[in-house]
């Protein structure tokens, strides 16, 4: 008789032995392999590997949109298994907020208008919404930019943007895919250090997969993603110390 893992509430996400294998051109794809991993409230913690490592399909089970082929994930103590498609989908838009490294703004709408998108989609009142967008421009530093179309911003705005939206329903679980890969090293920078305080300030825990070294030294901790297993020097010492892993 086997026995569940122990889950700490508390804990944001949780992933234990996660294995994910593709059936292609008739032989298994092991993109996942037995993978363990914690991350709690506050944390930052960035994850890098080369393409093809596992690096999306990581964040993909961990956020729900895709199934382990084996193991088990707990987002907010609870078992992402028994969940159907429909009860994934209001966890995401509860508690999960996902950037990408493209803004993927609607050019003609307003800052405001493109933070409201997930809340009107969750079907939040008018007032609501303009109390929760112009908040999450605050946290962000743009809220005097928040009647300028998509069009009238630059990259950093843009992703200042993206952020304000993936933060406006307040998540505790925080997922971003190269979130600096199409911005200068200033700009860069400063969404580094954004989503740092961001991470501190609101508790959230927060999971970055980046080749930007910015992003990796500012991490509390670092996995290093090979071939779909999470190399042993996981710690941030790995990082801190300036080594490159050929990415």
């Amino acid at each position: 008789m086997t026995t569940e893992p122990t889950v700490k509430v508390e804990t944001i996400v949780e992933a234990h032995g996660v294995t994910r294998e593709y059936v292609s051109g008739g032989g298994v794809v092991h993109a996942l392999r037995g993978i363990d991993l914690v991350i709690e409230p506050s944390e930052f913690v960035a994850l890098r590997g080369r393409s093809g490592s596992g690096k999306t399909t990581l964040l993909n089970i961990l956020t729900g949109l895709d199934n382990p082929t084996k193991g088990e994930v707990f987002v907010l103590g609870q078992a992402l298994a028994k969940l159907n498609e429909s009860e994934r989908a209001r966890l995401r838009r509860e508690s999960i907020g996902i950037m990408f490294q493209n803004a993927h703004l609607f050019p003609t709408l307003t800052a405001q208008e493109n933070v409201e998108v997930p809340l009107r989609l969750a079907r939040v009142t008018s007032e609501q919404r303009t109390r929760l967008s112009r908040e999450a421009l605050e946290r962000v530093g743009l809220l005097k930019r928040a009647h300028h179309r998509g069009l009238e911003l630059s990259g950093g705005e843009q992703q200042r943007v993206a952020l304000a939206r993936a933060l406006v329903h307040k998540p505790r679980f925080l997922v971003a895919d190269e979130p600096t890969g199409n911005l200068d090293s200033l700009t860069g920078k400063e969404i580094t250090k954004l989503l740092r305080a961001i991470s501190h300030q609101y508790s959230i825990g927060l999971l970055i997969a980046t080749h930007d070294p910015l992003l990796v030294e500012s991490a509390d901790r670092v996995l290093n993603i090979h071939d779909g297993t999470i190399a042993e020097s996981e710690a941030v010492i790995a990082t801190k110390s300036g080594q490159e892993d050929g990415e």
